[in-house]
């Protein structure tokens, strides 16, 4: 039986060539538009970029449909939330004197009636969506299409210390081997005619429950394994060792670099000076 790897992009392109810092500097320039920009137009087009840009790395479509479905839930929570009680907020934002309503619960209803689902309201949800979004494709872009060996090269020197660039390097193997064991341990029940896809909530809540005790177990025991492994190898996490793996900045990435600085420094200052990407 093969190990669980983490996925990967499976091809050579533009993004897998480029330096781990590069990326870095991608990540950092688009987190902060994302944050700084309230306006769903701006975040909405920031989130399809980083959606083509996964796209074009060849980030596997599988996970792309897997992640906005696990994460449907919780994007029509924030919708609804926002929709509905956000106002307060988002008539500060707009300085309007009161909300445009789209729908409302009859007034006799209980808990809920007279609510209104507000448009203001409804697209500063869709707004922290399309920021969510575009966090959730930013991390597979950047981790996808890089190398662990590499990713802990480019950390070092980034003047991180060596034992916290090892610790992110080891996750990233890690975390492969937990999930490839709650699928086992899915399986093992699905043999013995126990499909969580066919139970209830609650079933399925106390059937994940009984996976979590051994799947825990298992990690806090190859935990330990990598420990005494790293023990009886003297592991020290000095930063001044050699490295199979170099990393080197060149023409491309000093070019992703400075496009990345560049965006960030004329989209703030266009938000602050003309109030493009305000709410």
């Amino acid at each position: 039986m093969s190990t669980p790897k983490l996925p990967s992009v499976g091809r050579t392109n533009f993004f897998t060539r480029l330096d781990f810092r590069s990326k870095l500097a991608v990540f950092g320039a688009a987190t902060a538009l994302a944050v700084l920009w309230d306006d769903p137009l701006y975040t909405g087009g920031l989130m399809l970029a980083a959606l083509a840009a996964c796209l074009a790395a060849g980030v596997p479509r599988a996970y792309l449909r897997l992640m906005v479905r696990v994460m449907a839930p919780f994007f029509l929570l924030l919708l609804l939330t926002h929709g509905f009680f956000n106002k307060t907020y988002v008539l500060r934002l707009t300085g309007q004197a009161q909300v445009t309503p789209l729908f409302a619960f009859p007034a006799g209803w209980p808990v809920v009636g007279a609510s209104s689902l507000s448009r203001e309201g409804l697209l500063y949800g869709i707004n922290v969506v399309c920021k969510s979004l575009t966090f959730l494709l930013l991390l597979p872009l950047c981790v996808f299409t890089t190398d662990p060996n590499n990713l802990a090269v480019g950390l070092v020197k980034l003047r991180l210390p060596y034992k916290l660039a090892f610790v992110v390097s080891s996750t990233l193997r890690f975390l492969p081997l937990v999930f490839g064991e709650i699928q086992a341990a899915i399986d093992t029940l699905r043999l013995r005619g126990h499909d969580p896809a066919t139970m209830g909530i609650l079933e399925r809540i106390r059937t994940y429950s009984k996976i979590a005790v051994p799947v825990t177990l298992s990690g806090l025991f190859r935990a330990q394994r990598i420990e005494v492994a790293l023990q009886s190898r003297a592991f020290s996490g000095h930063h001044d060792r050699t490295y199979l793996h170099e990393s080197e900045l060149k023409g491309p990435d000093w070019g992703v670099i400075t496009g990345a600085g560049l965006a960030l420094v004329l989209a703030g200052s266009l938000y602050f000076t003309r109030g493009l990407g305000r709410f």
